[in-house]
């Protein structure tokens, strides 16, 4: 007793207090009750629709991706359908989010949350519509892909390119028919070469000679940052004779001429897969869908690719103002990027020399 006597009366008040602490319905304190009801519309911030191929067909599954979903807490996501409207030629889809809270105690909000949702058309539902619209719950347009009407059909060209491609006074150039191949010559740099001449002594005389000429051994290769040193020799006139063993010279570089310049140009050409296909057509330039084997001159390359035909009712087929050619650059390996180049590189191609390219190694 006397030791409760001397204890301080506010440690007595805090050690009740703990012990209040330490019973068995403690815990975090509910937000909201579990009779509480809340229920409504969530929204989300942004959408995009992609089909997985590069051209859409209207029988295609179209997959939805929503991100940064809002709907209350972690556990409150209801549902989510999808509103569609028609409006002209394109049809309007407006997901809808619909959260309901539930007894289960998880009421911290959802961190950006995403969802991806797999929609598929029936072709005959999509009847004239040439695009795809998704709007947000303010309607804000967030996404658009064109719908096409058609069928694919995959093919194998085989076209011989003739020694005529590897001559840069033949270009512009193409080969007959279609779908074929054209070199163009794109521009001209010109380059310069220093060099200075090197006497070089013959120490093995073979033959002798009724008449001398001077002989110059150009390298096979320059360098535009050193100045190559040039061997020059004598060697006989009558070319049946020989004046001197390949390995019989000696170079003297203490003997050396003026610093000469040699005359280059660097040739820039291009070289493009050509084909005239149906009017708002397209060619599928995914993998496995189109490739061209390796160019070489006097050799045949081969064209695997697969052709979209549209569906004569197709009355839309994007922005393109060339309808009926595709145009793809083996050299970057892509197709032409603008409308603007493929205007230039057709009037080109219409100009440029039809060349036979008849395989002489083929079997007749």
């Amino acid at each position: 007793m006397n030791f409760i006597k001397k204890v301080p009366l506010f440690f007595v008040f805090g050690l009740l207090l703990v012990v209040a602490c330490t019973q068995d319905d403690d815990g975090p304190i509910d937000i909201y009750n579990s009779t509480d009801v809340f229920g409504g519309e969530g929204f989300f911030l942004s959408a995009e629709l992609d089909s997985g191929s590069l051209i859409h067909l209207a029988d295609d599954t179209l997959y939805i991706h929503l991100d940064s979903i809002w709907s209350f807490s972690n556990c409150a996501l209801k549902s989510i359908t999808i509103d569609t409207a028609w409006r002209d030629t394109a049809l309007e889809l407006e997901p809808i989010i619909q959260y309901q809270t539930k007894k289960e105690d998880c009421a911290s909000p959802m961190f950006r949350p995403d969802t991806v949702l797999k929609v598929l058309f029936d072709r005959n539902s999509l009847k004239g519509i040439s695009q795809i619209e998704i709007y947000n719950d303010v309607d804000s347009l967030l996404d658009t892909i064109l719908v096409r009407h058609g069928s694919f059909s995959l093919d194998t060209f085989k076209v011989y390119i003739d020694s005529l491609f590897d001559s840069i006074k033949t270009l512009p150039l193409r080969t007959k028919g279609s779908p074929s191949f054209l070199k163009v010559l794109d521009s001209l740099t010109p380059r310069v070469y220093y060099w200075r001449p090197m006497k070089s002594v013959c120490k093995f005389t073979m033959d002798k000679c009724d008449k001398m000429v001077p002989d110059t051994l150009f390298p096979r290769s320059w360098s535009l940052t050193d100045t190559a040193l040039v061997p020059l020799r004598q060697k006989c006139a009558d070319s049946t004779l020989f004046y001197c063993k390949s390995a019989g010279w000696e170079n003297d570089s203490n003997a050396l001429g003026d610093v000469q310049e040699r005359l280059d140009t660097l040739w820039h050409t291009h070289l493009y897969y050509v084909e005239k296909i149906p009017e708002c057509g397209a060619v599928n330039v995914v993998p496995n869908r189109f490739s061209i084997s390796a160019y070489g001159i006097k050799r045949e390359m081969i064209a695997v690719r697969e052709l979209y035909t549209p569906d004569a009712a197709e009355s839309f087929c994007g922005p393109s103002t060339q309808k009926d050619m595709f145009w793809f650059d083996l050299n970057s390996n892509r197709m032409v990027p603008d409308t603007i180049s493929m205007d230039s590189l057709r009037k080109v191609w219409e100009k440029a020399t039809v060349a036979t390219s008849v395989n002489p190694n083929k079997r007749k």
